[in-house]
C-alpha cells in the first residue's frame, strides 16, 4: 500500500511539473514577432485567416520567404517578411500561377538563388505540383514544373544544389522520387511507400498517412538523402548507386510507441554529423554518417513531436520540442557536451504601429524552423488560424544586423 502511495505521490508531481513547464515562457533580448495576419484596422498588407499557417520557410538575406497551408477549399500563399523593416512586404496568392492547391508543406529546396517547393491539391486524388520561385525584393515569379506523380501530392522536398536534384516523399502514399532540374525528368522509388498491411496496422492506432510519413528529408555532405519510412524504420538514398538504403536501426522508441514514430526534423552539423527529430516521442537523434549509428540523445520535455531543428551561428542546434495538445518549447541542444537547454514557450513582442501597444505575442504551435545563412538568427513560422513569424537571435549575435 505504502508503495502504491508513493508512486501516486511521483506521479502526481510530475504531472505538476509538466504542467509548470508547458507555463514556462521566455524572452531573448531583441527578439520579436512580425505581424503577418492578425487583423488589426490600418492599410498593413496580411495573409487572410485560415491561409496563412506557415508550413514552409527560407530564409534568403534579409528576407524571410515562407509557403502556407489553407483550410479544405482555402488556396495558399507565398510570402516575404523583411526582417530588418520587421513588417510583411510580399503576399503572393498561388491560385493565380496553380489553380486548385491547398498546401505548401513540404518546405522549400534551395538552388543557386531559386526555391523550390511542392505542393498538395484540393481533393482527393488530384496531383500536386512541383514549384520553383525566385523573389527580387518586390515580387514573386513562380514556374509551374508539373505534377512528378500522377494522383500524388508532395509532403516533403529537399534540393542538392550541387547535383542541382530535387527530392520528395508523396502524398498520401508516401513514395521516395527524384527530379532532375536540367531534364525534368523522374524517377518514383515504391520501396517506402505504405503497403496494405501497414495502412491496417497503423489504423488500429488511429493514424492517418500525415501522421506517419516521413515529414522532412535532408541531404548530407556525402549527397545521401535522408528520411524515414513505415514502420520506424530510416532510409537513405545514395546517388552514386541510385538505390534506396534502410538502415540496421531504427528511429528511437518509448515501449509501447514505436508505430508513431517518423522523422519530424533534419539538420547537418558542419561536421557532418546527421541529427533528427521523432516525431512519435519528440526525442532527438543522431546518426554517425560513416558507421551509420543511431544514438537517442534524449528528449528535451515531456510532449512527442519536434518539428523543427536548425543550427546557429554558435555551434550549437536549436529546435521546436512539442505540439498539440501541448505548446511548443524552444530549446538549445550542445553537441559537444550533449546538454539540453529548454527555454520555454517563446513569448516575444509584437510591434502593431497602427495601435499604440506592443502586444506579448506567444508561440503556442509551431510548424516550421530555419535559421538565416549567416545562423544569427532563428526563425519560427506558426502553426495557427493566425499564424506570425518569430524572430530570435542566437545568443551573442548583435540585433538588428542582417546578412
Amino acid at each position: 500500500m505504502l508503495n502504491r502511495l508513493l508512486l501516486l505521490s511521483a506521479a502526481l508531481l510530475l504531472c505538476a511539473a509538466q504542467a509548470r513547464a508547458e507555463y514556462t515562457f521566455f524572452t531573448p533580448e531583441g527578439a520579436f514577432a512580425v505581424e503577418v495576419s492578425l487583423e488589426n484596422p490600418g492599410p498593413r498588407l496580411r495573409l487572410p485567416i485560415y491561409r496563412n499557417r506557415i508550413t514552409s520557410l527560407a530564409a534568403q538575406g534579409d528576407w524571410a520567404i515562407g509557403g502556407t497551408t489553407a483550410q479544405e477549399g482555402l488556396s495558399p500563399f507565398l510570402f516575404a517578411v523583411s526582417l530588418s523593416a520587421q513588417e510583411l512586404k510580399v503576399a503572393h496568392d498561388l491560385t493565380a500561377d496553380i489553380p486548385g492547391q491547398r498546401a505548401i508543406r513540404s518546405g522549400f529546396g534551395r538552388v543557386g538563388e531559386a526555391l523550390y517547393a511542392g505542393t498538395i491539391a484540393q481533393g482527393e486524388g488530384a496531383g500536386g505540383h512541383l514549384i520553383k520561385t525566385t523573389f527580387n525584393g518586390k515580387e514573386f515569379a513562380v514556374e509551374d514544373l508539373g505534377i512528378p506523380l500522377e494522383g500524388e501530392g508532395i509532403f516533403a522536398l529537399t534540393a542538392d544544389p550541387e547535383r542541382r536534384m530535387l527530392y520528395g516523399i508523396s502524398f498520401p502514399h508516401g513514395k521516395f522520387f527524384s527530379y532532375e532540374i536540367a531534364s525534368a525528368r523522374v524517377k518514383v522509388f515504391d520501396e517506402t511507400a505504405i503497403t496494405k498491411e501497414q495502412h491496417g496496422y497503423y489504423h488500429r492506432y488511429a493514424l492517418t498517412d500525415e501522421d506517419v510519413l516521413s515529414r522532412a528529408l535532408v541531404v548530407d555532405k556525402q549527397g545521401r538523402v535522408w528520411g524515414s519510412r513505415p514502420v520506424n524504420r530510416i532510409f537513405y538514398y545514395d546517388p552514386a548507386t541510385d538505390k534506396l538504403v534502410t538502415i540496421e536501426e531504427e528511429l528511437p522508441t518509448v515501449w509501447g510507441r514505436r508505430p508513431l514514430g517518423r522523422a519530424d526534423s533534419w539538420a547537418v552539423a558542419p561536421d557532418g554529423t546527421i541529427y533528427g527529430g521523432n516525431a512519435g516521442d519528440g526525442q532527438l537523434f543522431r546518426i554517425d554518417p560513416v558507421s551509420l549509428r543511431v544514438s537517442n540523445l534524449g528528449k528535451p520535455i515531456m510532449s512527442p513531436r519536434m518539428p523543427g531543428l536548425a543550427f546557429g551561428a554558435d555551434g550549437r542546434l536549436y529546435g521546436i520540442a512539442g505540439a498539440l495538445p501541448g505548446y511548443a518549447h524552444f530549446f538549445v541542444y550542445n553537441t559537444a557536451s550533449g546538454d539540453y537547454i529548454d527555454l520555454g514557450n517563446p513569448r516575444v513582442p509584437l510591434i502593431v504601429p497602427e495601435v499604440d501597444s506592443e502586444f506579448p505575442w506567444r508561440g503556442f504551435q509551431i510548424a516550421t524552423v530555419t535559421a538565416t545563412r549567416d545562423g544569427k538568427y532563428i526563425l519560427l513560422g506558426e502553426d495557427e488560424s493566425l499564424s506570425q513569424l518569430i524572430v530570435l537571435p542566437v545568443d551573442g549575435a548583435p540585433a538588428q544586423q542582417w546578412p
